[in-house]
């Protein structure tokens, strides 16, 4: 579903993902680790089409889609949920999810993706009426992966979805995760709790200072002794 070769992206002199190949096969639940600035939040912003590429290609169903802006990436089901959530605090829960179907004109359908939605997070449903900025940074993260559900992505790209949650929450979005994997769902997450991406995904890649420096199915990367050591504290 997604193939990337030789990716580059550079800010202001600055190279901060340098010529790095990875993919997603439909159905995958795949995991991006690698510590603070490695590049990991930077290459989801450039499959997203925030950020322009320096160098390389970006493939999505067979599509090149290196220059396409993220509203055409949307449309196509290619779907991001950003590091910091950025829920629209202004905004009630229901009128943050409406915003994930703007693009779409299936009136039924998005009738239906609500109850699916409530369903999925149930707290959502029991604060549809509540100010987003007034939720917890654990019911944000929830908003903002419902709100890009309400996209219909058939790519769905997480990042950092546990970053500043207590450990009760973390465990919640992660068991989320799964059963959105679960349904049928492609996602490429970055995260930087290595131990649990691990666990939750098919495959991994590691990534340090912009390169690939490992990549194998996740149970051997759970193994390794270099990664354990770098990125589990073993």
């Amino acid at each position: 579903m997604l193939e990337v070769r030789g990716l580059k992206v550079s800010y202001g002199g600055i190279n901060a993902v340098k010529g790095i190949d990875l993919e997603v096969r439909a159905g995958e639940l795949v995991t991006l680790i690698g510590a603070n600035g490695a590049g990991k939040t930077t290459t989801l912003k450039a499959l997203a089409g925030l950020v322009r590429p320096a160098a390389g290609r970006i493939h999505y169903n067979g599509n090149d889609i290196t220059a396409r802006p993220a509203f055409e990436l949307v449309r196509q089901g290619l779907a991001l949920v950003p590091e910091g959530r950025g829920v629209f605090g202004r905004l009630t829960v229901e009128e943050n999810l409406a915003m994930g179907a703007y693009s779409r004109r299936d009136s039924a359908r998005i009738i239906a993706d609500f109850d699916r939605v409530y369903g999925r997070l149930p707290r959502l449903a029991e604060r549809r009426r509540q100010l987003a900025g007034t939720l917890s940074g654990g019911e944000q993260q929830m908003l903002a992966i419902g709100r890009a559900l309400m996209s219909r992505p058939r790519l769905l790209l997480l990042d950092e979805p546990s970053m500043g949650l207590a450990p009760m929450m973390v465990q919640t979005i992660f068991e989320t995760i799964r059963a959105i994997a679960a349904e049928g769902a492609t996602l490429l997450l970055v995260e930087q709790n290595a131990w649990l991406a691990l666990e939750a995904c098919h495959r991994g890649y590691v990534m340090e200072s912009g390169l690939i420096v490992a990549a194998d199915s996740a149970p051997r990367l759970l193994a390794s002794p270099q990664v354990r050591q770098a990125y589990l504290g073993e």
